[in-house]
């Protein structure tokens, strides 16, 4: 297979707190499944929330909240589990609170802690799509922690013979 120097493709999804949040990263000018162009995922690097944010306190609403997202080959209507075969990489960002804490009744921090929970987010070989589109989908549980998620991957261009890489792409739909 031949393959082309890495680069990366960047993209953000909003979140709300209220609604799964999703939109689509065009593949288009490197995957061609017809043509055998296929792209391969090397690593997965998340940003949580904009430069210039800090994250929500889920003290306000009762002590824990929770910012999700997920990478699929397909469009969802919701977050997915790991056995759905569209999905290439979820994680989730956890907050915790405790509104005991110095007799505060809106409570600090006491927890902030990243899961990369579709492990591992770098793969030894790499992730290969032959989609046109892939789509990173965000959610939040009580309060969205962060205002966005932005997603950075790593990517190389291969090509394959036309039947493997239509077999790949029927696969991921």
């Amino acid at each position: 297979m031949a393959k082309s120097d890495s680069f990366f493709i960047r993209a953000s999804v909003d979140t709300d707190g209220v609604n799964f949040n999703q939109t689509s990263i065009d593949l288009g000018s490197f995957v061609d499944a017809l043509g055998k162009t296929v792209m391969r995922i090397h690593n997965v690097s998340i940003q949580y929330g904009s430069a210039a944010s800090i994250p929500n306190n889920p003290a306000a609403l009762g002590g824990n909240a929770m910012t999700s997202y997920q990478l699929t080959t397909q469009s969802q209507l919701a977050m997915v589990d790991a056995d759905n075969r569209t999905l290439i990489s979820s994680g989730k960002l956890v907050g915790g609170s405790n509104p005991t804490i110095a007799g505060s009744t809106q409570g600090n921090f006491t927890s902030l802690t990243d899961f990369a929970d579709l492990s591992p987010q770098e793969w030894r070989n790499g992730y290969l799509v032959a989609v046109e589109s892939i789509f990173l989908g965000t959610d939040s549980v009580n309060t969205p922690l962060v205002d966005n998620v932005t997603i950075v991957l790593e990517c190389t261009v291969e090509t394959m013979t036309a039947s493997a890489s239509m077999a790949l792409a029927l696969s991921q739909q």
